[in-house]
């Protein structure tokens, strides 16, 4: 294994890890039993992974052949069954814990999408799917409307790390920098956009 892949390996498990606390706590939250909850924590981790690594033909998909990655899903899942009271420390925590996934799995797309020598256009398309399709199935399971449909700042974010990270690789700027300002950077936009109420343009006129 490359440094690289070795970084993506890594990113890759940490992502898994907090988005499978995102979707236990979606999952708690709509009063599912443990194995709903543990079915949606696993289906948020790798949602948008799967997804990917299924538009890519030459690449298999990421968690059939490394169980660390189900490891990290379990552990998540049954951290939040577990402390979900404790895991309280912001006012919304699936939202924080959802931001960290996104940032994290967005950058693992684009890199990815880099190593398939794609198009730079497409390598940002990429770790969208990736950042954002895991919450879009979970939202979809517990009966809710994908936060990405939405007006809040979500798939915003995972495109402007994206270029960001396009941004750093062309400027040379090291590891494990390259990938760090931009997941950052993702999480403080989301963090900020729901903090400070930013959202885009609602298209639809109110009614007088």
């Amino acid at each position: 294994m490359n440094p690289m892949e070795l970084i993506i390996s890594h990113i890759t498990i940490v992502g898994s890890f907090v988005f499978a606390i995102s979707g236990a706590l979606t999952a708690i939250k709509k009063k599912l039993d443990p194995f709903g909850i543990l079915i949606v924590s696993f289906i948020t981790a790798v949602g948008g992974g799967t997804l990917r690594d299924m538009l890519l033909a030459e690449r298999d998909v990421f968690w059939l052949y490394e169980t660390k990655i189900i490891y990290a899903v379990l552990t998540g899942g049954i951290i939040a069954m577990v402390l979900k009271d404790r895991l309280d420390f912001f006012n919304k925590p699936m939202f924080f814990y959802d931001s960290v996934g996104l940032g994290l799995f967005t950058i693992t797309g684009v890199q990815i999408g880099l190593g398939a020598n794609l198009e730079p256009i497409i390598c940002v398309l990429l770790g969208t799917v990736t950042g954002v399709f895991g919450g879009v199935i979970r939202d979809v399971l517990v009966n809710k409307i994908p936060v990405i449909f939405k007006k809040e700042i979500y798939a915003t974010a995972s495109i402007f790390g994206g270029i960001l990270y396009l941004v750093l690789t062309k400027l040379d700027v090291e590891n494990p920098y390259v990938q760090i300002i931009p997941i950052i950077s993702i999480i403080l936009i989301r963090i900020l956009a729901v903090t400070f109420n930013i959202s885009l343009p609602n298209i639809y006129k109110k009614k007088k």
